[in-house]
């Protein structure tokens, strides 16, 4: 496939962060999801890497991927994807499991409009 065919596969512009382990290094890094596509992606970071470094992100709701460094452009670079994923399934809310933590008030109990004070 050439390059101006790569460029016609469809992609979602999104921002979400992810984990990423690169070949060599130790530790996971934080980037910036900035675009997404079955065949890879466009991530953004402050560390460096270098044009077919292997890599390994964690997607949300898909989990870790594997791929290789496509390009690099200032703290931009492109990864492709070993295999394909479906990228409408990091779009999808996370679903709230047994242990999620609850961050949202329980609702206010009833009251009578009558008895709040005016300020």
């Amino acid at each position: 496939m050439g390059e101006n065919e790569h460029r016609q596969i469809a992609r979602d512009s999104l921002f979400v962060m992810a984990e990423l382990r690169l070949d060599g290094v130790e530790g996971e890094q934080r980037v910036r999801v900035r675009n997404l596509s079955s065949g890879g992606l466009m991530a953004e970071g402050t560390f460096r890497v270098q044009r077919g470094q292997m890599v390994w992100i964690n997607i949300r709701n898909v989990g870790w991927v594997e791929g290789s460094v496509a390009w690099v452009q200032d703290t931009r670079f492109g990864v492709a994807f070993r295999e394909e994923i479906d990228p409408q399934v990091v779009r999808t809310p996370v679903n709230a499991g047994e242990g999620t933590p609850r961050f949202v008030r329980p609702p206010l109990q009833q009251f009578e409009y009558g008895a709040l004070r005016k300020i």
